[in-house]
């Protein structure tokens, strides 16, 4: 009876966890970025009537669809030769406040890093032992290890993300000998699959295709339980 309950209740969770993101993500975006912008376009209509339950959310949801419509035209601007004009001149202008120059280089570094459309930031998914021997981890090999990490040791480092479960976008990087790396044959998406499920969605090694397991005995290649 308790195990049918709770079963129940972590598929609910489920079933409702994709809409409460989404959910809390239109609240956000409401809060942090409609809010401001409908106080910036629509500064010209009374605040009273403004502030009204119904014409607030109608401002501010015009108002993401305002701005998220902005950044797509500025999108297609940089790619001619005006807009690349235009965003020289404000990269010159940014470049010249102290602070400012550094972070704005530092995000641009990382948006140009992770926006790359024809290489991918995660080559390869690889094991590696970590944190000792026979304890494997899963991570993304991203690159080959450049500059001074690369010329202070005698052995070829390669660079490899290890995300957290179940939110991957937090992980830490390390360092390795290629050596130590064991390359697999599983694709990026699938990589992600497992670590998000927690190991609970693996790929067929035959078909490629996800597969849940919710017995470890019905993984291949697991040892049968003995019975006395």
């Amino acid at each position: 009876m308790f195990r049918s309950l709770r079963n129940a209740f972590i598929t609910g969770i489920v079933v409702i966890l994709p809409l409460g993101v989404t959910i809390i993500l239109i609240k956000f975006l409401l809060v942090k970025l409609g809010n401001p912008a409908s106080q910036l376009f629509f500064w010209y209509f009374d605040s009273e009537w403004r502030n009204l339950p119904s014409v607030k959310f109608a401002l501010e949801t015009t108002s993401v669809f305002v701005v998220f419509s902005l950044i797509t035209v500025l999108g297609y601007g940089s790619r001619f030769v005006l807009g690349r004009i235009i965003l020289v001149g404000l990269e010159r202008l940014l470049d010249r406040v102290p602070f400012i120059n550094t972070v704005y280089r530092t995000v641009k570094q990382i948006v140009d890093t992770f926006g790359q459309q024809e290489k991918a930031v995660f080559q390869e998914v690889v094991l590696i032992e970590y944190p000792r021997k026979r304890c494997y981890v899963l991570g993304f090999l991203t690159s080959t290890a450049m500059g001074e990490t690369q010329t202070r040791t005698d052995e070829h480092i390669v660079n490899v993300f290890v995300p957290t479960t179940p939110n991957p976008t937090s992980g830490f990087l390390l360092m390795i000998p290629e050596e130590d790396i064991t390359r697999l044959q599983m694709s990026i998406a699938d990589g992600m699959k497992l670590i998000i499920s927690g190991g609970a969605v693996v790929p067929d090694p035959k078909t490629g295709d996800a597969v849940s397991i919710n017995n470890p005995n019905q993984a291949e290649g697991s040892a049968p339980k003995s019975h006395a």
